[in-house]
């Protein structure tokens, strides 16, 4: 569950060559020097060390320094490994943004069970879990949402996303106290979830492209974006939506 501390802290997108902050609980591989002997894999194992790699790349280097080389050399392995197992960036990508659109559902899924009994709480918490994802993971967040760069066609990757999207419309029907069917929605159903989205996300990107430091800093001393997020909220629909 994303807490205060690490909430508030506004933070621009990772400049190239800027390592990836280390999430606690995660144990991190050390990148191998260049001309290292080749690490064996068995094939499941090797699957899942491209995948780990190619996450520390797209943190470290960004989508642009994301390549099946800069992969294949991350993880030690030959360059034809990745595209053994992905068939190409798309492929590669694609199965990474799944992982992160699991990622980030149990993220929400987590602080509003942790959260309060209410359901303003539950939401607000799950509104925190969804801009603490994003800035604990920016290059990860910003891939799950680059769609010129994924193939929704692959199981994975739609299997994660329909399930974030219906942890959403969950959330939103909570709060309306309706039952939501994520493939039949009412025009006000539906205006409801965008309208959650729309706030919480765009927030989210201002965060991250530190365009929101302009209006922190002229708010009262010790205001942070979190206090800033909770007030839209609730001046937006009047109390925190369901996320």
């Amino acid at each position: 569950m994303v807490t205060k501390s690490n909430f508030g802290r506004t933070r621009a997108r990772r400049a190239p060559g800027k390592s990836a902050p280390v999430r606690a609980g995660r144990k991190r591989s050390v990148p191998r020097a260049a001309g290292s002997h080749e690490t064996p894999y068995h094939h499941g194992a090797l699957r899942d060390a491209l995948l780990e790699a190619a996450e520390r790349v797209l943190e470290r280097d960004g989508l642009a320094g994301l390549t099946l080389r800069a992969v294949a050399r991350e993880a030690g392995v030959s360059h034809a490994a990745p595209t053994h197992h992905f068939g190409d960036l798309t492929g590669l990508v694609s199965e990474l943004a799944a992982i992160g659109f699991r990622q980030f559902n149990a993220a929400m899924v987590e602080a509003g069970v942790c959260a309060g009994d209410s359901l303003a709480e539950k939401g607000l918490a799950r509104a925190r879990a969804y801009v603490g994802y994003a800035q604990a993971h920016p290059g990860m967040y910003g891939l799950m949402f680059r769609t010129e760069r994924l193939d929704h066609s692959r199981p994975a990757l739609r299997e994660a996303a329909e399930a974030a999207f219906a942890g959403l419309a969950g959330s939103i029907g909570a709060s309306r106290q309706e039952k939501i069917h994520e493939q039949a929605l009412s025009l006000e159903q539906g205006a409801a979830i965008a309208r959650a989205w729309s706030l919480v996300h765009g927030f989210t990107m201002l965060l991250l492209d530190d365009r929101l430091s302009d209006i922190l800093r002229r708010l009262p001393k010790d205001t942070d974006a979190e206090t800033l997020l909770e007030a839209m909220l609730k001046a937006t629909i009047g109390r925190p939506p369901a996320m």
